[in-house]
């Protein structure tokens, strides 16, 4: 049996010019997630990460925490978020000004809620365009978990919260909408730099554990 490991992006630049840069929260939950990895013996043979800023510098947060060579992170841009920032411009009733994270927060789940639905808007890309992208990019992780192989996947949460729900309700042919409700429930929880299991056998992937997040604690604990 072959296990994916999902982590979730350190602590991103909120309210900064280049919201896809680390803080230095984000750089210091890295290296904790790395080294609480090595620290479990875990050793990854191939490690892949979406094509953003915040991606790559997770990784590399995580490889120097945790001391691993060998394994080279490869580029899945099938990995990558959706864009945030146009949802947020498509919400309606879009208040003027800066926004502060708990406001911020309010306008993006009320947009997130609208673009799950199907409801009309001028979106960078559909939620059902996301959701297929993202189920290819883990059928193509999970090719590469064979027995006794552990991929590294480096992500968003938007990203690991459809994995999630696929994994959580399988049914090709079931009520698509459900998946969505599930997307939304887990996207609005995760932690920043958190760890989501998935394990591979021969019946396919299975979700073993969701935003494990025990690396962090305090001043490092951040959801955005």
């Amino acid at each position: 049996m072959g296990q994916i490991l999902l982590v979730r992006h350190g602590q991103a630049s909120f309210g900064a010019d280049d919201y896809d840069v680390l803080s230095e929260t984000g750089w210091a939950q890295g290296r904790l997630l790395g080294s609480f990895l090595a620290e479990r013996g875990v050793r990854p043979d191939v490690i892949v990460r979406g094509d953003m800023r915040r991606h790559r510098e997770t990784g590399e947060a995580m490889l120097e925490g945790a001391g691993w060579s060998g394994p080279t992170m490869e580029v899945d841009a099938g990995w990558d978020e959706f864009d945030h920032v146009g949802l947020v411009a498509s919400a309606p009733d879009l208040p003027e000004g800066p926004m502060d994270r708990r406001r911020f927060q309010e306008v993006f789940e009320r947009a997130t809620a609208h673009w799950i639905a199907g409801e009309p808007g001028d979106y960078p890309e559909t939620y059902a365009a996301f959701a297929g992208r993202v189920r290819a990019s883990l059928a193509a992780a999970a090719e590469e978990a064979g027995p006794g192989r552990t991929v590294v996947v480096v992500s968003s949460g938007g990203t690991i919260a459809v994995v999630a729900a696929a994994l959580s309700d399988p049914d090709p042919d079931g009520d698509q909408s459900t998946r969505a409700r599930l997307w939304a429930r887990f996207n609005t929880v995760m932690v920043n730099s958190s760890l989501s299991r998935v394990v591979v056998g021969s019946t396919g992937a299975r979700l073993l554990s969701f935003n494990e997040h025990s690396h962090v604690s305090g001043d490092t604990l951040t959801y955005r």
